[in-house]
């Protein structure tokens, strides 16, 4: 479980998380929908301990993820993280960028890792693309090269920061359906997105950020059918 307790985050002056409670069980899909700005990617950064915090609690699986004695480098091998840009190594082949963190960090033969990276490069539906350097692959295959990195690792939990906000509409569509693939088969997720229709249609739960507040969390034929909180409605209205 990832357990958040009180959590604010400042930069400067600006209270950028105020407060957030919040619990993932194992095997759930937590979707975070928002305007920009209203702290739903620094929330990520706070779970995977790439942000600091300044009150608060964060626990991966028991563990806290800003004590100074913890570990956060093994811990992460729990976090697979996909951000906006898919940031490969261009000058390594796809089989190349998803074996690189096995051997380095888990200390796997070059073999082992890269039975582990040719399965994940086919799970994400690359397998014709093991030997294709980043730079000829479009943009969907690009992310979900991301994917396939993350999961190499073998996390527990899978932490999506609008995977799809940078690529062009038409391939939005290949990346969601592998989201969709590890959701169904039960990936514990946390996906702040702008696609809707993915938030309604996957997730277990929907969360609700406004200027650093989580005004509410719920199934989501709650939140998009019979939203609570003013701003929720709004948003939603302006979204549709």
């Amino acid at each position: 479980m990832i357990e958040i307790k009180q959590l604010h985050k400042y930069f400067g002056d600006l209270h950028v998380l105020q407060g957030i409670d919040l619990n993932v069980s194992k095997g759930e899909v937590l979707s975070i929908i928002g305007s920009s700005g209203s702290g739903k990617s620094t929330l990520l950064y706070c779970i995977n301990g790439l942000e600091v915090i300044e009150k608060g609690e964060v626990l991966v699986d028991g563990t806290t993820v800003h004590a100074k004695k913890t570990d956060i480098n093994k811990l992460r091998q729990k976090l697979g993280m996909v951000f906006q840009q898919w940031n490969s190594f261009p000058h390594l082949t796809a089989l190349e960028n998803v074996a690189l963190a096995p051997k380095i960090v888990k200390k796997m033969s070059k073999d082992q890792a890269t039975s582990i990276a040719e399965k994940q490069l086919k799970h994400v539906g690359l397998g014709d693309k093991l030997d294709a350097y980043p730079s000829a692959l479009s943009g969907g295959q690009q992310q979900r090269l991301a994917i396939a990195r993350a999961l190499a690792m073998e996390p527990t939990y899978m932490l999506f920061d609008e995977a799809t906000s940078a690529l062009d509409p038409e391939l939005v569509g290949e990346v969601l359906d592998t989201m969709r693939l590890l959701a169904d088969e039960g990936m514990t997720m946390i996906c702040v997105t702008h696609e809707m229709g993915f938030a309604r249609d996957v997730s277990d739960r929907v969360a609700y950020f406004h200027q650093g507040v989580m005004e509410e969390v719920g199934p989501p034929e709650q939140i998009f059918t019979t939203p609570q909180s003013v701003h929720t409605q709004k948003f939603l209205a302006n979204v549709r």
